[in-house]
């Protein structure tokens, strides 16, 4: 079996290094424009060779993305609600 967390460049935890960072606040839409970094793992995932899976395991990495994409959807349709009762509530 594929471990989900290795496939999405997970394997080891490390802490957050803040030195890396600016102590600027950046809003969500400024940060939307910003292309991801090199060592995020959605570009580590989508480098990945994928030459040395065999078919198994390309299916099973199939079915772990297709997992991670309705657990993605599910996110932003929850967003997307609260927001919306969110305005209703202040009327915007």
């Amino acid at each position: 079996m594929i471990n989900p967390l290795v496939v999405f460049g997970m394997g080891v935890a490390r802490p957050l290094d803040t030195r890396s960072h600016s102590a600027k606040t950046v809003s969500m839409t400024e940060d939307d424009s910003l292309p991801r970094r090199v060592n995020d793992p959605l570009t580590q995932l989508t480098r990945q060779d994928l030459d040395p899976f065999s078919v198994d395991e390309l299916r099973e990495r199939i079915d772990i993305l297709k997992s991670e994409i309705t657990r993605t959807a599910a996110k932003i349709e929850g967003a997307v609600s609260h927001r919306a009762g969110a305005d209703a509530l202040f009327k915007r």
